[in-house]
């Protein structure tokens, strides 16, 4: 069997001892080495500790430590380089933090660990998570395993990138206005973000701290259901982190849809839609109505001020956020005359154009005299947002939309205009402003040449999520979109 087995499929032949956690592994290893190099989603990988992990996982199979225990013993999990691993590169994709190794692991991966996962490899991404397709990485550009002149999307596109070409069972990237599931959407994966609060920050460095999740990134709806219920739950580092009891997501996806009031938000199918999108989507709807779910129309007023709203609250939080990478403690150092030069040198030298642009917005917007006018009016358009969504999710169980207007674009093709990149993430960012759950799986593919993925979006309320996982699940085994692979390279097996 091939390389695209699915965490449930590969922690049961695991479980039956029809293959070891090391085969598991290498066959990861021997995908990265045959179709990376034109992929580009790996940064890093340490085949050693890799293969290490893997022996210790098997020693425990060999124990008689079941899956039932430890549910994702021997699997294969690779991390967005945005998420903190003990004597593992912690760059962020920027030049900045070259060279910099992370001394102690991050919530998510301790609980990766404690579950048996085999956590390896560091994925591509935007520059500190500040981009929607990976072109801003300070190394290099991840292309789409759909075709190779196309962006994977971003920020957590290396993560999209690498599950869809098989080249790991799952990730876990970052979520800010987006992240998780445009790339997903442009990849034919399963992208999860959860409500803000459900996963520890711990140990994920910060781009826009009200915002950001850290979600799964998986090949199904049930391995995206398995990794969040390892990952969930609260944690005293993170002052966020919400005591919610976490449900077993898994044993929950199996209810069907009858009498589950799906939501079609009026300012979500406007015009400007790609054609493709808006048919596939379209169909999705009524197969979602001929599961028995109930469709209501409802309206969420503010949406139009989503992007300005979200463009100057993470940039300024970007902004105070980024202030700590000076040259003094960490990163790369390029000397100056006095302190104010070191700062000016070592910023100007390490961080890249989308960064900058970043931090210098958001200066403004903090700025004295100007911080009323841009930065606390759009905390208050926040939360009309996050109302407009509590009102809707009073009427109905989840909102299905679109999760992006058109499917990957060609890389290069909107580097020159900051603007048109921005208006990628219309569609998702209003998930991050109001702080609910989100997931975007495969739902269909473009007509013409190259055959492209097309993404759905479900929205639920704050901790929803097994609602959420519950819709999606229902949809995929309903469709075949889901079991369609790339063209990329030739399938390594195990």
């Amino acid at each position: 069997m091939s390389s695209r087995l699915t965490i449930s499929e590969l922690a049961a032949r695991l479980g039956r001892g029809e293959v070891s956690a090391r085969e598991a592994a290498q066959a990861c290893l021997d995908r990265i080495r045959q179709v990376d190099a034109g992929i580009r989603a790996f940064l890093a990988c340490d085949i050693e500790d890799t293969l290490a992990q893997a022996d210790r996982a098997d020693q425990e199979l060999a124990r008689g430590v079941s899956h039932a225990t430890k549910p994702l013993l021997g699997i294969p999990v690779a991390l967005k380089d945005v998420i903190a691993v003990r004597g593992q590169p912690l760059t962020c994709a920027s030049k900045i933090l070259q060279g910099y190794v992370s001394p102690y692991d991050a919530a998510v991966v301790e609980r990766l660990k404690a579950a048996g996962a085999v956590v390896f490899g560091r994925l591509n991404m935007d520059e500190f998570a500040m981009g929607s397709s990976t072109e801003n990485s300070g190394y290099q550009v991840t292309r789409n395993p759909w075709d190779p002149d196309r962006t994977p999307g971003g920020s957590s596109g290396g993560c999209a990138a690498a599950v869809s070409a098989d080249e790991c069972v799952a990730a876990l990237g970052s979520d800010t206005g987006g992240s998780v599931r445009q790339p997903a959407a442009f990849c034919g994966v399963v992208g999860f973000k959860p409500t803000y609060g459900r996963v520890s920050r711990y140990g994920l460095v910060a781009f826009a701290s009200s915002l950001d999740q850290i979600g799964p990134v998986t090949k199904t709806v049930r391995d995206a259901a398995m990794l969040l219920g390892v990952i969930s739950g609260a944690d005293a580092r993170d002052a966020t982190s919400v005591p919610e009891p976490v449900p077993d997501y898994a044993a929950a996806l199996d209810g069907g849809l009858r009498g589950v009031r799906l939501g079609l938000p009026r300012e979500y199918f406007v015009g400007g839609l790609d054609p493709d999108v808006k048919r596939a989507v379209e169909a999705a709807v009524r197969e979602l109505e001929g599961l028995g779910a109930e469709l209501v129309e409802v309206s969420l007023p503010h949406t139009e001020y989503a992007i300005a709203a979200y463009y100057l609250i993470a940039t300024a939080e970007a902004s105070a956020n980024l202030a700590r990478f000076d040259g003094i403690r960490y990163g790369v150092r390029v000397d100056g005359a006095d302190p104010v030069e070191l700062y000016c040198r070592t910023r100007g030298a390490g961080f890249g154009a989308e960064v900058k642009r970043r931090i210098i917005l958001g200066t403004y917007a903090l700025s004295s005299g100007y911080y009323d006018a841009y930065y606390l009016r759009a905390q208050k358009v926040r939360t009309l947002i996050r109302r407009d969504f509590l009102q809707a999710f009073e009427r109905v169980d989840a909102l299905v939309t679109p999760t992006t207007p058109r499917p990957a674009f060609r890389i290069g093709e909107k580097t020159d205009d900051p603007l048109q990149m921005y208006l990628e993430d219309i569609f998702t960012i209003s998930c991050n402003l109001a702080g609910i759950c989100g997931v975007s799986l495969p739902c269909g593919f473009t007509a013409q040449a190259p055959r492209l993925p097309i993404g759905l979006q479900l929205l639920g309320p704050p901790f929803g999520e097994a609602t959420l996982l519950r819709v999606a699940h229902a949809y995929e085994q309903a469709t075949p979109w889901h079991r369609e692979k790339p063209g990329v390279g030739e399938k390594a097996t195990i």
